[in-house]
């Protein structure tokens, strides 16, 4: 799922060390149009199981079933934006998930530049700036493999889902732009396989750097014969391609 998120404020970048990666606080606004595309995702994340967070109250619940029925509109968005800024933004609830995720950035540096090191002949893509918005809001995390942008949801008293650690979720969504251009798309493959070939990736490269790593019970299982070491991580287009034909 790609997240385009515009507009960025309350940045922290950590003056001492140079990092790829900035920890930006949400406006109210930008947290609205979130919660709008979250919304109108709402089918998909029913689809695939996804919990989701959302703001309390009457108006997110009518939305929701508007969603559902595909009959949300302007006027509903103008509701929403004023709910936001009126009754549910606050930058405070913030602090704690992004001094957590600001505390991570020193090893999620350290383990892009170990894959980056690998020199991955079919091409991982990085880059040199990282953006990593907060939200309270949505499933948990997602990204946007053009812009190097990964959305991290946190909890006012900067709890993450899935993993107590953010840095497991955010080296998730790294390897997911990582591999999107050169494996997903090139490759056709399909949400439940793509997840699973991204926790994959991650454990091999660093199972013993994480704390709880786990692969979710999504995709095909069989592929992880033909994923068991990190060496063969350098013929993973081939592993793929050969795996989705045989899937046809």
């Amino acid at each position: 799922m790609k997240v385009i998120y515009l507009l960025l404020l309350f940045s922290f970048v950590s003056p001492q060390t140079p990092t790829r990666f900035e920890v930006i606080i949400p406006s109210a606004e930008q947290e609205a149009q979130y919660v709008w595309r979250t919304l109108q995702d709402m089918p998909f994340f029913e689809q695939h199981n996804y919990q989701i967070s959302l703001p309390q109250g009457a108006l997110i619940e009518s939305l929701k079933k508007k969603s559902l029925n595909g009959q949300m509109s302007n006027e509903d968005y103008a509701a929403l934006l004023t709910h936001m800024q009126t009754e549910v933004y606050d930058r405070k609830d913030y602090l704690k998930g992004q001094q957590k995720v600001v505390d991570a950035i020193p090893s999620l540096d350290r383990m892009l530049n170990q894959i980056i090191s690998k020199n991955y002949d079919w091409g991982f893509n990085s880059f040199d700036r990282y953006q990593i918005v907060l939200t309270l809001y949505g499933p948990g995390g997602s990204y946007n493999p053009d812009e190097g942008l990964i959305l991290l949801y946190t909890t006012t008293d900067g709890r993450f889902k899935q993993y107590d650690d953010p840095l497991n979720t955010l080296i998730h969504e790294v390897t997911h732009i990582g591999i999107e251009s050169e494996i997903i798309q090139k490759y056709s493959v399909p949400h439940g396989l793509k997840e699973r070939l991204v926790d994959t990736f991650v454990l091999l490269h660093f199972q013993d750097q994480l704390t709880g790593f786990r692969i979710q019970d999504m995709g095909f299982k069989s592929i992880d014969n033909e994923l068991d070491e990190l060496e063969k991580l350098s013929d993973l287009p081939r592993i793929v391609s050969e795996f989705m034909i045989g899937d046809e």
